[in-house]
């Protein structure tokens, strides 16, 4: 009779060993997660040559507690090694091209109507009537 007791005894903490495969994650290591995501994301803003204020409103769901820790890690760790920081250049682009002039949509606007205005023999400062 005890050997069919310890069958399912046995299965049971088989089963609870695979908790690790079944991808069930504990309070643990999420916390621990979320450290290292946050740590990797204050380094990477300090090798960026990202002031910590940015840092932390680029990645406002990043804890700041962790993000200031890789931040001063990283912050250490290229003054120890006489590193300069890496200018994004992509962000530089993007930005670049985000405050170059596009021109006067206005303008564009008031050229459309111009145009409308001639195909309907309406007078140029109006919109036409669209029948």
């Amino acid at each position: 009779m005890h050997r069919y007791a310890l069958v399912p005894l046995a299965a049971a903490v088989l089963l609870l060993a695979g908790c690790d495969m079944l991808g069930i994650e504990t309070p643990e290591k999420v916390a621990a997660a979320r450290d290292g995501e946050g740590r990797a994301i204050g380094a990477g803003c300090r090798q960026a040559a990202r002031a910590i204020e940015d840092c932390y409103a680029l990645n406002k769901k990043a804890d700041k507690a962790a993000v200031f820790a890789g931040w001063r890690d990283m912050n250490d760790y290229m003054r120890e090694n006489k590193l300069d920081p890496v200018t994004p250049v992509v962000a530089n682009q993007m930005a670049a091209q985000a405050s170059a002039p596009k021109g006067n949509d206005a303008g564009d606007d008031d050229a459309k109507h111009a145009e409308k205005a001639a195909d309907t023999g309406a007078k140029p400062g109006r919109k036409a009537r669209e029948s």
